[in-house]
């Protein structure tokens, strides 16, 4: 049998018409939401080339909660969200849905003086 015709167990439960338990679901969930935000602050920091240290640094974080921020192993509060909008010296954009999340950061510009 070829890889490509194997399937998850979820995947084929899924098809078989199973629903999973709804704690199961919001759990999901809620991974796919701190993993969202991971990536966008993952992506922003290395678009500007920083480290975790110098945004931790700019933010007034240690570089122990960035990394557990980028890897979506903490929630974090609003005043943090804006303190790494602020660091990363960009406008952060959430947009929440039922099946869609999108997180980015949208860069600041500045005019050449």
């Amino acid at each position: 049998m070829s890889h490509s015709r194997w399937k998850t167990l979820r995947e084929r439960k899924l098809a078989e018409g199973f629903k999973e338990p709804a704690d199961v679901a919001e759990a999901r969930h809620e991974i796919r939401l701190s993993m969202a935000l991971a990536k966008a602050v993952y992506d922003r920091r290395t678009e500007l080339g920083l480290t975790q240290t110098q945004v931790a640094e700019r933010a007034g974080l240690t570089q122990a909660k960035v990394s557990r921020i980028e890897g979506s192993d903490t929630v974090p509060t609003l005043p943090l969200l804006a303190k790494l909008a602020s660091a990363l010296d960009a406008s952060l954009n959430i947009a929440l849905d039922d099946d869609n999340t999108e997180v980015t950061f949208t860069a600041h510009r500045h005019d050449a003086a």
